[in-house]
């Protein structure tokens, strides 16, 4: 294998956690007394409310309510009072689409697939009853009762995702031996947002939260009040989400060996900076609770993202950083993003999926595919690539497609509608807009995916949104060898390496041997440590404690941290590292403000 001249040791934290002192945390059996303890202060006959995430494995966690609580009657609301199977795929149609992949966002609300006089009729047994009751399920809240206490069973997305591929089924669903991708598109496109807006209406008024992620046999539980304490924790200093790997086709093994993985026989992805998917941690006296970190968007947006980041994007994290492994792996699928009207008229959604490749490390003769040789004959291309897709003749990729060196810390920058692939030898963080799943892909190498099915090829959507004026000179011109020097200082440099104009990132680097200011400016900064063991990130007010990171960490400094320095620390201390930092970029409307 070729061996990267890297920074030793490397200490790259996969558990990275918000440490929170004199809270409690239970695990288990103690969860659910303390949550029986709590109901009976209220009421001798408590209703409690456990609203549990779609993906938390219901069946699990009805039992475990029904030993913890003998005495109580348990109502399974989804069975109880939520719509049939038939009408819930009748209600999402548009939505799902006939396409493997791609559907529309749904704008419904949970409420839309329940009966509301099965609701009315769930209330009228709570309200003869004699005993404690338990409502549970997604969607228990949406009983007509008051609550004595609310539980929220909460679950991230990736492992929703891990348990699917298993064979857990969608909400609702007897789909278990269904194609993966199809679940994974259910629930991007419909449950997990309307899941999302559902959640948001638990927040104010809850006052427990339940970790499943692990076990929902043996949860974890938080109060509300250390829920709440743990993000505003969070949100007020550097932090980083929890960082999950996957496998894949062409995956590569710099992860595998440098972040000493191995659990897979490749590592193609890493979300390192993905909220959507990613989770957080809390540290309770040595014990973790995880919980998504999109609930940190949706309960801090201002703080996070900044005033007017979030009055363009809402309360949604629009920067992500991920790793793309071709380390002795294979070359990317050849593909091309949406440009912005047609994701938003196909699919939407509100922006769409710019991106690039910045360089992390790369061994000898890679390459990047980037941008279309100068009179491509379009015809030709087409037909070349329907050809391939269809059991023919395999695609000639350098016959149409610009190739470029690809060298350590280089940036490749891929605006929507550009043709691009990484080739294999790569370890590329990916710095791009928060959409993450608009890939059409055109060309996969005759490979099939690890389930032995062929990956999805998207042409018509391609051939839609290829630029086919992005030749050879004008990628020369605008997407390769973009740095510039913007500034210098004692011991530092700062260069602008991208993104491309028409993309609203704007991407910094630093080289510095001694410490760096830096400031929001009233946005959230994503950085990674590209170059150097450590570095240390602190606060000139002394607003947060000092932040370690170390190579190739993605951090997140939120907008209201404002002024912030990092500096070389332990055994790059002295030494010359690097930076990559993302920003939204700034506008005339923003100076204006």
């Amino acid at each position: 294998m070729y061996k990267p001249e890297l920074p030793r040791p490397i200490r790259y934290n996969k558990t990275p956690a918000t440490v929170l002192t004199g809270h409690d945390l239970w695990v288990g059996a103690p969860a659910w007394s303390e949550i029986l303890r709590e109901a009976l202060s209220r009421s001798p006959k408590p209703v409690i409310v456990v609203d549990a995430y779609p993906g938390v494995d219901f069946e699990e966690l009805k039992s475990a309510a029904a030993s913890a609580l003998p005495d109580f009657t348990i109502i399974d609301v989804e069975t109880s009072a939520s719509r049939s199977s038939e009408e819930i795929d009748a209600l999402i149609g548009d939505n799902i689409t006939d396409d493997r992949v791609f559907g529309v966002m749904s704008h419904r609300t949970l409420l839309d697939f329940y009966n509301e006089d099965a609701l009315a009729t769930v209330a009228s047994d709570v309200a003869r009853r004699t005993s404690g009751v338990v409502l549970l399920g997604w969607g228990a809240a949406l009983v007509p009762v008051p609550a004595d206490l609310v539980v929220l069973a909460d679950m991230a997305r990736w492992e929703i995702q891990l348990r699917q591929r298993a064979g857990a089924t969608s909400w609702r669903r007897d789909n278990s031996s269904e194609d993966a991708i199809r679940k994974f598109k259910r629930g991007y496109f419909v449950e997990w947002r309307m899941a999302d807006r559902h959640k948001q209406t638990l927040f104010p008024v809850m006052d427990y939260v339940m970790d499943t992620n692990l076990s929902t046999a043996e949860p974890k539980l938080i109060t509300a009040e250390t829920f709440r304490a743990g993000l505003a924790a969070t949100v007020a200093a550097p932090f980083r989400v929890v960082p999950f790997f996957d496998p894949g086709i062409w995956g590569g093994q710099w992860m595998r060996e440098m972040f000493e993985l191995g659990d897979e026989d490749n590592y193609a992805w890493c979300f390192d900076c993905v909220p959507e998917e990613n989770s957080l941690l809390f540290d309770i006296d040595g014990e973790y609770f995880e919980l998504p970190s999109i609930n940190l968007v949706f309960t801090h947006p201002r703080e996070l993202l900044g005033e007017l980041t979030h009055a363009r994007f809402g309360a949604e994290f629009p920067i992500r950083f991920d790793f793309l492994d071709t380390m002795e792996g294979g070359n990317l699928s050849l593909q091309v993003h949406p440009l912005t009207g047609y994701i938003q008229d196909k699919f939407g959604m509100v922006y769409t999926q710019d991106e690039s490749y910045y360089m992390l490390d790369s061994e000898p003769g890679a390459m990047v595919y980037l941008g279309l040789k100068t009179n491509v004959d379009k015809s030709a291309m087409l037909t070349a690539l329907a050809t391939a897709a269809d059991g023919g003749e395999s695609f000639q990729a350098e016959q149409f497609i610009n190739t470029f060196p690809a060298r350590k810390h280089d940036h490749f920058l891929i605006p929507a509608g550009t043709v691009h692939a990484s080739g294999s030898g790569s370890m590329v963080l990916e710095i791009s807009a928060t959409p993450y799943i608009f890939t059409f892909k055109m060309w996969d190498w005759d490979r099939v995916g690890r389930d032995g099915i062929p990956r999805p090829i998207s042409l018509e959507h391609a051939e839609a949104n290829i630029q086919w004026n992005r030749d050879t000179e004008w990628t020369n011109r605008n997407l390769v060898g973009q740095m510039e020097q913007i500034a210098e200082g004692d011991g530092w440099v700062e260069e602008r390496t991208g993104l491309h104009a028409l993309e609203f990132i704007d991407v910094r680097r630093h080289w510095f041997s001694k410490a760096v200011s830096h400031n929001t400016h009233g946005t959230v900064n994503v950085l990674n440590l590209v170059e150097g063991a450590e570095a240390t990130v602190t606060s000139p007010a002394h607003a947060f404690e000092p932040f370690t990171v170390h190579y190739a960490e993605t951090f997140i400094i939120p907008a209201v941290v404002g002024a912030y320095t990092i500096s070389p620390s332990g055994p790059s201390e002295g030494l010359r590292i690097g930076t990559v930092k993302a920003h939204v970029r700034a506008t005339e409307v923003d100076a204006a403000f």
